[in-house]
């Protein structure tokens, strides 16, 4: 940090310091007159529904009403005019503007509001009326301090501009940032609309383990953990999808669980370590039921959570109302780049040594599909910016995908991406146990030779398999992902009211 900066930070912490000293001095005097922080205000009006009802109304039906109020909020401007007082404050449905007189209130709760600070939290009584400038305002009669805010908030005009600051002090950031306020709020009806439109469809929702003897349903690197009780190891669930599986062979047909993950993994612009996904499973669908499934789950989000099935991320449009395109992985690397021919993509040789040249040599134990896979990777994923479904896996990267019976070395697998970002993972199931087995074998074989992040051995869940998986289609979406695009957001960390951070210094 260059000097001038580092007297910068100095200066306002110590401005800062200051400012805090005064208001802790204010609360003593409060402590000195009585209940510091009260619990005894009834508030029984919330400022948007006020809007909703008198918000048309004239200045002249709003008088005749009269109607009464009780409110309280955060008070975040404040003008004191002589013997008038202006107060804006915000509760969780809006805004409203408090006018104050002495006459209405008295001299004494009139000199207390003058000792107010930006960010106290301030309930009134009073009557609704319109002001000359037609701002529709409370008339308060009775002024009541219910906590006293210690720190000062950000400047209202800058709000909370550091971005580091926005994550790691989310509640400032939600009391200052209007953006964050209507970011959070829309995936929050994100949620809520992801969970209605799996019930109009018959799913049921479960729980399952977040601790699990062996982690299972992708591949991905653990989180550990030890249970004192047990006196055993487990690991922090990467997938719910075997447990979920287990419970459709115990007869519940149209599952889903919406809830956190975790991978111990890095984190970027995309990634989180614990993260919010979507898995569901419906017997008699394949995926090709899942893909059509899955596009009108999305299309139904985001029309719920944003009024609109076409969205602009980042400055492009993108149209979930078309239907989305299908591809497979060779045919996204000849579409994106043409430059490579259909011939060397079955070549073996030439795909190690273009992914070597591209700076993503493959460990020599993977095959072709592998080595296919990662060229789509580093060629064409970014460039699937309008919704695209790369279908046809390999069946040496999906161990739980079922195989064609058309290419047995192909699985029955998609993957979504939209804006270059994979958004959903689904699949035919794989319901044969003894090729489950065979597969769950291979992943072994893979992690003994240095992939930690394949799959263990899962006797339990082959067993389960073992009393018969009826035909089953799964398919899991990244919540996360997929409002960062509902809500323009360009990092994961905009769209988690709590993101991964390292410890302040």
């Amino acid at each position: 940090m260059s000097e001038n900066k580092i007297e910068t930070a100095a200066a306002v912490a110590e401005d800062e310091n200051h400012i805090i000293a005064e208001r802790r001095a204010k609360l003593a005097r409060l402590r000195e007159a009585g209940v510091a922080y009260p619990n005894d205000f009834v508030r029984t009006d919330l400022f948007g529904d006020l809007r909703e009802v008198w918000g048309d109304k004239s200045g002249e039906e709003i008088d005749a009403a009269a109607p009464a109020v009780a409110v309280s909020g955060r008070m975040m401007l404040k003008r004191v005019m002589g013997k008038a007082a202006f107060a804006t404050v915000t509760d969780f449905t809006g805004t409203m503007q408090y006018f104050i007189t002495p006459s209405d209130v008295g001299d004494e709760a009139y000199a207390m509001f003058k000792t107010l600070d930006l960010g106290d939290i301030v309930a009134a009584r009073g009557v609704l009326f319109r002001t000359k400038k037609g701002e529709l305002s409370v008339r308060v009669k009775e002024l009541r301090l219910m906590t006293k805010s210690l720190r000062p908030l950000p400047d209202k005009h800058k709000g909370l501009s550091d971005p580091e600051m926005c994550c790691r002090q989310r509640y400032t950031d939600l009391i200052i940032n209007e953006e964050s306020r209507r970011r959070f709020a829309t995936r929050f009806k994100a949620v809520s609309a992801v969970r209605r439109f799996m019930e109009q469809h018959r799913f049921v929702e479960v729980e399952t383990p977040m601790l699990n003897p062996i982690p299972g349903g992708a591949n991905a690197k653990p989180f550990i953990t030890h249970h004192n009780a047990l006196d055993i190891d487990q690991y922090l669930r990467i997938a719910p999808e075997l447990y979920l599986k287990r419970l459709v062979v115990g007869g519940f047909e149209r599952v889903f669980e919406l809830n956190r993950c975790f991978r111990n993994e890095g984190i970027d612009t995309r990634h989180n370590p614990e993260f919010t996904t979507i898995e569901f499973y419906a017997t008699y669908w394949t995926y090709r039921d899942q893909i059509e499934f899955t596009e009108n789950l999305l299309r139904y989000v985001a029309r719920e959570a944003t009024g609109s099935e076409k969205i602009t991320y980042q400055g492009t449009e993108i149209d979930l109302s078309k239907p989305f395109a299908r591809l497979t992985p060779a045919q996204a690397i000849l579409k994106y780049a043409p430059k490579y021919q259909a011939e060397q993509l079955e070549d073996e040789a030439f795909l190690r040594a273009e992914l070597a040249r591209l700076g993503a040599p493959q460990p020599d134990y993977v095959g072709i599909g592998a080595l296919v896979m990662a060229l789509f990777e580093e060629v064409a994923e970014s460039k699937l910016i309008e919704p695209t479904f790369i279908i046809d896996y390999p069946v040496e990267i999906s161990p739980l995908a079922r195989a064609s019976d058309t290419n047995p070395e192909l699985t029955e697998r998609f993957e979504l991406f939209i804006y270059g970002r994979e958004t959903a993972n689904g699949f035919s199931e794989l319901n044969d146990p003894e090729d489950q087995a065979r597969r769950f074998q291979a992943q072994a074989d893979a992690k003994s030779r240095g992939d930690d992040e394949a799959m263990y051995y899962d006797a339990d869940f082959i067993r389960a398999l073992e009393y018969g998986l009826p035909p089953t289609a799964g398919c899991g979406v990244g919540i996360d992902r997929f409002v960062m695009l509902l809500t323009d957001a360009p990092t994961i960390r905009d769209v988690l009211l709590f993101p991964a951070m390292r410890p302040e210094s």
